[in-house]
């Protein structure tokens, strides 16, 4: 049977509006016989600027009538802004240019009154055309002018609809004075290119069989993935290259409904089409194609069908001559294209669909946790009434600038249904930046999670409420993470094994079983360790909040970088205004999958943030942040999956660096590391602007084989990590001693790093080392590995087995407070962990309440620090010991 995979929403169709298609055919006719605005000859020696160059606007109506449409030299695309005066659109020419004219082909809204400016800075505008009585239709203006930026500026519409414009052409020359452009590349002559020219570009088809097998599949890079089209013929699928590219070859890699009769096309325009392949006796499979053309759009044309089935690709590759990497495009922050895994709702939409939407995730993702599918759910400023219950890989997050400018009434929660009420297993999700309130008459939201579940910048509503941390009394939880949270009323932990809260205000807490610390926190319960086995730490000594996303007054998309805090307590936002930087989203380089790593390091090199979208990004080349205050973050868990061994991301040793919402999975070729933060010999010092990683997580194993020698390396000093789990897979595809290898998941070497929310499981040899001085550890969490198969196996020297955390010899100073480790040896129960903990004896180096645990006796921890500390056995599986000296 075949099956599609998540259905997407279906977009409105945008009913013409009266006389729209009587006004663009008059000026067609008008222009056919000459008679358009102020007709004049250009000069010879006048050049198209504009054409897909980078456009902003003050508005758009709608997703499909971007800025950009105005500048992509296709008549029947437009932009179309919302109806209100005044309404600007912008192009940006790449650098000072002399205007000699500019040509408008309005739609049928036009402006009566309007100027065109020109600006150097994008700020100051000088104007070079005005008039107070548009006539619409196509009006080419003489103009004389210089700039960087040319404008459109309308105050008076000519109707009650806005301002629509098909084309806006900007002529002249480029060198006015300022800096010179860079210039759209040229195809030159040469071998044909080994670099996949439509990976990750914009696709569209004919059709699509479902949701799931939508045109971007054939070009994602995954070859899991594919497009399908309807049981139907003729239809098609294109790529959009960005720009005009001398091609060489074609790749097609067929499923089995493959295209018996097709032809390879090529167009400059994406509607007159040159054919430079063409078959009636395809055979399917894997096909290379050597062909001779150019173009920047090309598309598979298929005629006739191979089978019953429709057309369906796994991956369709085009190779191009002359190098030149993909063009790097410009994001419009009033309306970014986050890939068709976000949805983005506004209080206007019915309740209807968005509770359809978020079942129809759930459904998917309720028990998907090693599918690829990832999912963002945005709320823009208003109130809405939903209830949203949290699968796998999918997180929910408001755009306002604090949580409460989004209210939902309803419920925000994980259930472990699934698993029979056991948690345990309920990792990668995420809820942020919202406020809940509860139906009438319910007093329990519950959050029943393990690790990688961040409950962020959350407000739960009544203090006659209180939030459970497990599933109600029907399983276990073990591990979790709320930080910057209100919560009005009462948190209970239930069953929940470990927990760390930082910077939160609760109205009181009350449970505890193994490991509970609390950071800033103010309704914190009392410290009281082993029993209750609370560890109170009352100020946060330095901390940087978690970058988000959100929507200004003016409808822009921003990204709002929280300042660094010393010494604080409670939130960064409950009646006070947070403190740090907002940047708009058009300073980040949107990156969906498919996207190639080498137009990501170009987007760094402009100096541009990241924004990843939901889904899985294979990276072929290390990802490089150079730039100081660099942001990298990630919607929906979004996935960096090594390839060829490569390490996915590294970090330069400058200060400011945030990465935030990123997973990282090993691919089955071993890479020597997941993630670098800083080059080793790293002494920059950035104490008074840290680098700092935000939910960043690792896995090995798990979907099938990864390996990965180390996990996360941190040479650099002053670095802060914020929520952070390791993990060496120990269930589901690709799991084994030999299987998926991994060392050591946590190495660090620079000095004053500091950990709030540290997980760290299973890794083969030490899970975490720490080699540099003054580090601090609030909260550690780990299980040593479940499955060497035997003592021998698993042996440091004459050492039985590895500790869990390992501070060097060398380290004078270093601080922990709240750590566990535990041990459940599934394939020997005889297996012994000399200790869980390995430091120095030197004054410096203190640990303060921490906890081993035989998982139901299966295992033996020999002591908790060094050989001090009882043993946790099948005798005694929880111990405890508070200090160390």
């Amino acid at each position: 049977m075949r099956t599609g995979a998540l259905p997407v929403p279906i977009a409105r169709r945008r009913r013409r509006r009266p006389g729209a298609v009587l006004a663009a055919a008059l000026a067609a006719v008008l222009a056919a016989v000459g008679v358009v605005g102020s007709v004049t000859a250009a000069s010879a020696a006048d050049t198209l600027l504009s054409l897909n160059r980078p456009a902003l606007a003050s508005s758009v109506q709608g997703v499909d009538l971007a800025a950009s449409n105005a500048f992509d030299g296709d008549p029947g695309s437009r932009w179309g802004s919302v109806w209100a005066d005044p309404q600007w659109v912008r192009v940006d020419l790449g650098g000072s240019a002399s205007v000699s004219r500019v040509v408008l082909r309005w739609e049928g809204a036009f402006a009566r009154s309007f100027q065109v400016q020109t600006s150097d800075d994008g700020t100051t505008w000088t104007s070079i055309y005005s008039t107070t009585s548009g006539v619409g239709g196509v009006q080419t203006l003489d103009v004389s002018g210089t700039g960087r930026y040319v404008r459109m500026y309308g105050t008076v519409r000519s109707s009650g609809y806005g301002y629509s414009l098909y084309e806006f052409e900007v002529y002249g020359t480029l060198g006015g004075g300022g800096p010179t452009p860079t210039p759209t590349p040229t195809p030159t002559p040469g071998a044909c290119g080994t670099t996949n020219a439509a990976q990750g570009r914009p696709a569209t088809a004919s059709s699509a069989e479902s949701a799931g097998m939508a045109a971007s599949a054939a070009v994602d890079g995954n070859t899991g993935t594919r497009w399908s089209s309807q049981f139907a013929d003729p239809q098609w699928l294109r790529v959009d290259l960005g720009q005009t590219r001398t091609i060489c070859q074609v790749v097609l890699a067929w499923e089995g409904a493959y295209g018996r009769a097709f032809q390879i096309q090529t167009s400059n325009d994406g509607n007159t089409w040159t054919s430079i392949y063409s078959t009636t006796t395809g055979a399917g499979g894997t096909q290379t194609l050597n062909v001779t053309g150019s173009g920047r759009y090309v598309r598979m044309y298929g005629t006739a069908r191979g089978t019953g089935y429709g057309y369906s690709l796994w991956e369709f590759r085009v190779f191009t001559t002359g190098g030149g990497g993909d063009p790097v495009e410009p994001t419009d922050p009033r309306n970014p294209n986050f890939g068709p895994n976000t949805f983005v709702f506004d209080p206007s939409t019915p309740t209807s669909t968005i509770q359809s939407r978020l079942d129809t995730i759930f459904t998917g993702q309720e028990t998907n946790q090693f599918g690829p599918q990832r999912y963002a759910v945005l709320f823009k400023p208003g109130n809405y009434t939903a209830d949203v219950n949290l699968g796998f890989f999918t997180q929910v997050a408001g755009l306002g600038f604090s949580p409460d400018d989004v209210n939902l009434n309803g419920h925000v929660r994980v259930e472990a249904d699934w698993f029979g009420g056991n948690a345990t297993q309920n990792f990668w999700r995420a809820a942020e930046n919202l406020s809940v309130t509860l139906p009438s008459n319910v007093q329990v939201e519950r959050w029943a999670v393990s690790q990688a579940a961040p409950y962020r910048r959350m407000h739960l509503r009544g203090s006659q409420n209180q939030i459970q941390l497990w599933n109600g009394g029907d399983g276990w939880s073990s591990g979790g993470l709320m930080a910057d949270t209100k919560i009005d009323g009462l948190v209970v932990s239930g069953s929940q094994q470990q927990w760390f809260s930082r910077n939160s205000e609760f109205g009181a807490w009350t449970g505890s079983v193994w490991n509970m610390v609390f950071t800033g926190v103010t309704g914190a319960p009392p410290p009281h360790f082993p029993n209750p086995s609370h560890t109170v730490i009352n100020q946060t000594p330095v901390v940087r909040e978690k970058p988000f996303l959100y929507v200004d007054g003016t409808g822009e998309y921003r990204v709002f970088v929280p300042g660094l805090r010393t010494n604080s307590q409670g939130t960064s936002w409950y009646g006070k205004t947070p403190v740090g930087t907002s940047i708009s989203l058009s300073q980040f380089f949107i990156v969906r999958p498919g996207t190639a790593a080498a137009t990501v390091n170009a987007a760094l090199a402009q100096g541009k943030n990241l924004l990843f979208t939901p889904g899985v990004h294979r990276v072929d080349q290390t990802i490089q942040i150079n730039r100081a205050d660099t942001v990298v973050l990630g919607l929906g868990l979004a996935t960096l999956q090594p390839q060829g061994g490569v390490v996915p991301m590294k970090v330069a040793d400058v200060g400011g660096v945030k990465v935030a919402g990123i997973m990282f999975e090993a691919d089955q070729v071993n890479s020597p590391m997941l993630m670098e933060v800083g080059p080793p010999g790293s002494s920059a010092d950035n104490s008074a602007n840290p680098i700092s990683l935000h939910d960043v997580f690792f896995r090995i194993g798990g979907p099938g084989i990864g390996r990965a020698t180390t996990t996360l390396t941190i040479n650099s000093d002053d670095v802060i990590g914020d929520h952070l789990w390791l993990w060496r897979a120990d269930h589901g595809a690709g799991v084994g001693w030999t299987v998926n290898t991994a060392d050591t998941g946590l190495i660090v070497n620079g000095d004053d790093v500091t950990m709030y929310g540290l997980f760290v499981e299973h890794y083969q040899k030490y899970q975490t080392i720490w080699n540099g001085n003054r580090g601090r550890t609030y909260f550690y969490q780990n299980e040593m590995p479940y499955d060497p198969p035997n003592q021998a196996a698993w042996m440091n020297g004459s050492s039985r087995g590895y500790a869990a955390y390992k501070v060097a010899d060398t380290v004078d100073t270093h601080q922990a407070w709240g750590l566990g480790s535990y041990c459940v040896f599934t394939s020997d129960a005889s297996i012994v962990a000399d200790r869980a903990f390995e430091v120095p004896n030197r004054p410096g180096v203190r640990f303060t309440n921490m906890v081993t645990v035989s998982l139901g006796g299966v295992g033996t921890i020999n002591r908790i620090i060094n050989d001090t500390g009882p043993t946790a056995n099948s005798t005694t599986p929880t111990v405890y010991l508070t200090n160390y000296p």
